[in-house]
């Protein structure tokens, strides 16, 4: 399984063909005999709610340096969606919080181009009074801090539209009120 599309068997290293299986062409090694899938990038992220304001960091590493982001990023191999979305809570704010105090708040599919991969979006929401800590920004986070609504409008071309949608969602679901971002 990888990411992007492969040229090489990540077994072996032969040279992968294309062969048809289940109604797609997927790469093969024709030395192992195996089929080598182009799966989604599983990731997680976390709406902290307090108030009518939303935790955001600013990114400082790639993609989209410089951009406000709901905090996550991409699971490790042996962690669940709510352990990941606490971990990268806490590495990318300095807040804690307990896996199963988040609340499942939507899934994603995002694919800019199939032949570097797609993600698998998990967005959980919480509210401020579950957190533990100061908000302090981690190492891929220039700044950390909580955006009020009216902010989140007034400024929206400083975040990312994903998180908007995520800020959105998790108003709806932890509260039952409608939020809305988009330019009217």
């Amino acid at each position: 399984m990888t990411k992007r599309k492969a040229s090489y068997c990540p077994y072996c290293g032969a040279a992968l063909e294309t062969k048809r299986s289940e109604g797609r062409d997927r790469r093969f090694c024709p030395d192992c005999g195996e089929f080598v899938y182009q799966n989604p990038m599983p990731g997680a992220s976390v709406v902290v709610l307090d108030g009518d304001s939303a935790l955001m960091i600013e990114r400082a590493i790639p993609p989209d340096v410089g951009a406000w982001a709901v905090p996550g990023g991409i699971l490790e191999v042996d962690e669940s969606a709510r352990v990941g979305a606490g971990r990268e809570l806490e590495e990318e704010t300095g807040l804690s919080v307990d896996p199963d105090a988040l609340e499942l708040v939507r899934t994603g599919f995002d694919v800019d181009d199939p032949d570097d991969g797609s993600y698998l979006s998990i967005t959980f929401a919480v509210e401020r009074e579950a957190t533990r800590g100061a908000v302090d920004p981690g190492p891929e986070a220039t700044d950390a801090r909580f955006w009020s609504f009216a902010e989140l409008r007034e400024e929206r071309a400083a975040a990312r539209s994903v998180d908007l949608r995520r800020v959105e969602a998790a108003v709806e679901r932890l509260r039952g009120e409608t939020v809305e971002f988009a330019a009217k």
